[in-house]
């Protein structure tokens, strides 16, 4: 079967036909998803989706661009959020001064209290971190001893030294339509440089939909053009790709097999 790590089923554009997107998904061999979450409303419904279909899972949390709503109260019902143990992570968390570093102080407290909240609660986390590697770095280093369940930095885009470091610390790094682009050359090299244990995909859905699909709307059907990739860099077979990515996900996420069908 094939993994979609991080799509935002959430998504407006997504969630009015949720119903056809879960199928496509099943019909392209898609089994599960892991529906990623970026404020509190967006983890609410995540946690809806993972009690409405079987093979989704979510994530939840609060994204660098929504910090400034993060406070105790949302802390609270994030904590809350976790007592569904299809919840398999604190997600998407980070830093992202692509728009505004106006706020950097904010965005770095909100990463560190989310890092720690999922320590309480023995969960992975998920990042997002955009052209922010540096301080989100510092911030892995100095609150490492917080990260002991490992997580997942989605849509990896940095340079060898940062990912030699970061599955030193028992991270992985999840893959999305970037790796299909003509432009993105040195992304595919590291790609070829990442441990196949280390490695997941994703669609980051309705986002960065692949090639040939680039420009369209996005959906988890489409994991299969990035794992036809994967597989080609990394030279290996399609089927085994897939049973090493199962095996990523179920490990990163603490996933039972027997609680997933």
């Amino acid at each position: 079967m094939l993994i979609d790590t991080h799509c935002h089923l959430q998504d407006e554009v997504l969630f009015e036909k949720i119903d056809d997107v879960i199928l496509n998904a099943n019909k392209n061999n898609v089994k599960m998803l892991i529906c990623s979450s970026y404020d509190l409303k967006s983890s609410e419904k995540a946690d809806e989706l993972t009690k409405k279909y079987p093979n989704v899972y979510a994530t939840v949390g609060v994204h660098p661009e929504n910090c400034e709503e993060y406070n105790l109260d949302v802390e609270n019902e994030i904590i809350d959020l976790c007592k569904n143990k299809k919840i398999v992570a604190i997600g998407e968390i980070g830093l992202d001064y692509h728009y505004t570093k106006e706020n950097k102080d904010i965005q770095k407290q909100t990463f560190i209290s989310q890092i720690i909240l999922a320590d309480k609660l023995n969960l992975p986390i998920v990042i997002h971190t955009r052209d922010a590697i540096g301080d989100t770095m510092e911030i892995i280093r100095k609150y490492k001893n917080y990260i002991n369940n490992g997580g997942v930095f989605h849509c990896f885009n940095a340079s060898k030294p940062v990912l030699d470091e970061i599955v030193k610390m028992g991270f992985c790094v999840s893959y999305g339509g970037a790796i299909t682009f003509k432009n993105s050359t040195k992304l595919r090299e590291i790609v070829q440089q990442t441990p196949i244990n280390s490695i997941l995909t994703e669609t980051d859905c309705p986002y960065m939909a692949p090639e040939p699909l680039r420009g369209s709307v996005n959906e988890p059907k489409n994991i299969v053009y990035v794992a036809q990739k994967i597989a080609e860099l990394k030279g290996i077979d399609f089927d085994e790709l897939e049973r090493i990515m199962q095996q990523n996900t179920m490990r990163i996420f603490k996933i039972d097999e027997g609680l997933w069908n």
